[in-house]
């Protein structure tokens, strides 16, 4: 059967959204002509990232439960009854084939109320531990896409289908030779390169161990290029004005990660799990650090599954400062552990994820 109209929901953080509009893409990709209705959460970046993606939004009043005491629970309550009956709405007036939930506060009104009216529901879970949302989504939704194994101890066996993370489209494909990449970055190609990718808040601790390591980097025969993200990049170009190493490059923001990946031996990042599955697929090299200031610390349980299979090292956020760059100088001129790390984590990817996802959408509908 032909989808025609299909609700996604979720949002927060771009670990739900990029997955969400891969799905999206892929959707509109076999059905031209399918109308696609997104549902987010006011306030979150889903509102302005769904748009700039040429799609329409619908934003619910919902907020995330307080996990500590405090006067927002009595928000919480009335900004749930009031997005549950707008879910229920539109639901009714949008008459969805299906309804596909990513994670995130908006998801729970909304595949709620669609699996009460009748309409198949799913979820995509991107993480190694459960976010509460889809755990409680659970029991009503008919499938369940993951991209790590034994998620049975969140979520009814069988309705589980490993399917791996959405990742940006044609990565694979772009990757370019490492001669054009090393031009891009004007980097000397005989010379091993660390690729360290911040971007967001979340990545000032980073930021903040790269300044402190900043005359190690200078001393090494190594190239670095560095992704600040665009909050930390003014500040950081302030403190190195008069000191930056000739073998350090600064990015706001890569836009052509293909290149970045393809010249890069080794990969410094955090543990998203979108993150993760694009470096699967490219197969880096790869030191996790998980950010501390995730929920549940999902980011941990991430790296910890690529570690127990000897396909990543991780580094802990409270220990960068001392080991990221010992550790991260030793690896990268290691041409033995580099080769074993690239081979395991490899065989994690799951380039076809987005169309299987996609396949098992058409299944229900």
């Amino acid at each position: 059967m032909k989808l025609k109209r299909v609700i996604l929901s979720g949002g927060g953080t771009g670990g739900h959204i990029f997955p969400a509009l891969s799905i999206a893409n892929e959707i509109k990709k076999r059905n031209p002509d399918c109308e696609i209705l997104f549902v987010g959460a006011l306030g979150r970046m889903e509102m302005e990232k769904i748009p700039d993606a040429g799609y329409k939004i619908i934003g619910l009043p919902v907020m995330g439960f307080p996990r500590k005491p405090s006067l927002k629970i009595f928000k919480f309550f009335p900004s749930l009854l009031k997005s549950s009956s707008i879910a229920r709405n539109i639901v009714k007036e949008f008459k969805p084939q299906i309804a596909i939930g990513v994670g995130g506060f908006a998801s729970g009104p909304l595949l709620r109320a669609a699996a009460k009216n009748g309409v198949p529901t799913l979820i995509q879970e991107q993480n190694s531990y459960a976010g509460i949302t889809n755990k409680l989504l659970s029991k009503k939704v008919k499938a369940i896409c993951v991209a790590y194994d034994k998620m049975e101890r969140y979520f009814p066996k069988e309705k589980i289908i490993f399917t791996g993370n959405p990742v940006r489209a044609n990565l694979i494909e772009n990757i370019k030779e490492s001669k054009e990449a090393a031009e891009y970055f004007s980097l000397k190609e005989n010379k091993k390169v660390i690729l360290i990718i911040g971007g967001s808040l979340g990545a000032r601790s980073i930021n903040n161990s790269v300044l402190k390591n900043i005359d190690k980097i200078a001393n090494s025969e190594v190239n670095v290029i560095w992704q600040t993200g665009a909050f930390y990049f003014d500040e950081i170009q302030d403190k190195l004005k008069n000191r930056k190493p000739d073998n350090l490059r600064i990015h706001k923001f890569i836009s052509r990660m293909d290149l970045a990946y393809s010249i890069a031996n080794l990969v410094i990042s955090r543990a998203g799990a979108g993150t993760i599955s694009e470096l699967c697929l490219v197969g880096k090299p790869t030191i996790l650090i998980p950010s501390p200031n995730v929920s549940e610390d999902h980011q941990t349980k991430n790296a910890m599954a690529l570690v127990e299979k000897n396909a990543a090292l991780m580094v802990r956020d409270n220990e960068i400062d001392e080991k990221l760059f010992s550790t991260a100088f030793k690896v990268v001129n290691d041409l033995e552990k580099c080769k074993n790390l690239s081979e395991k984590i490899r065989t994690l990817a799951k380039p076809e994820a987005t169309k299987t996802i996609v396949d098992e959408v058409e299944k229900l509908v």
